[in-house]
């Protein structure tokens, strides 16, 4: 009986940790501020892939945040949209393969420029995302740390 109730105990234990544990690829998801402290933003799952927003920021403290506008976009009717809560990553799929993400777009509201992307994560747990045109050796890396829940 003992072996058997030690049994249904261990199974049991072994289904919660299963269902407790995200998938490899979700690791991604949540808030995110850049090595420089100026930027968190905020990973999401949608439809199959991974996006991110601005959720705050700090360019210029003599302007609140709320009314910076994508003043630099190429497109006129997107110039008046606010920074934050815009989304500058999508399209992310992650590779199982190499515990990367890949094959998405960053968009550069300083710039107006939109460049591939992919990233990961470290074995210090940073997030390391790289914007770059066509060649991944050619580009920038930009390093962000898990802001805590």
């Amino acid at each position: 009986m003992f072996k058997l109730l030690s049994l249904v105990f261990f199974i049991g234990l072994g289904f919660q940790s299963f269902a407790n544990t995200a998938p490899e690829s979700d690791r991604i998801c949540g808030k995110w501020i850049s090595s420089d402290k100026k930027l968190i933003v905020e990973v999401y799952k949608e439809k199959g892939e991974f996006r991110a927003k601005i959720v705050w920021f700090n360019d210029d403290p003599s302007k609140p945040m709320e009314e910076w506008r994508d003043k630099h976009n190429p497109d006129p009717a997107l110039r008046n949209r606010k920074i934050v809560g815009l989304d500058i990553l999508n399209g992310l799929r992650y590779d199982a393969d190499s515990h990367t993400w890949e094959g998405g777009t960053i968009y550069d509201a300083q710039h107006g420029k939109q460049w591939d992307a992919a990233g990961y994560i470290d074995k210090d747990g940073e997030l390391k995302v790289k914007g770059y045109w066509h060649i991944k050796i050619i580009g920038r890396t930009m390093t962000f740390t898990r802001v805590a829940a």
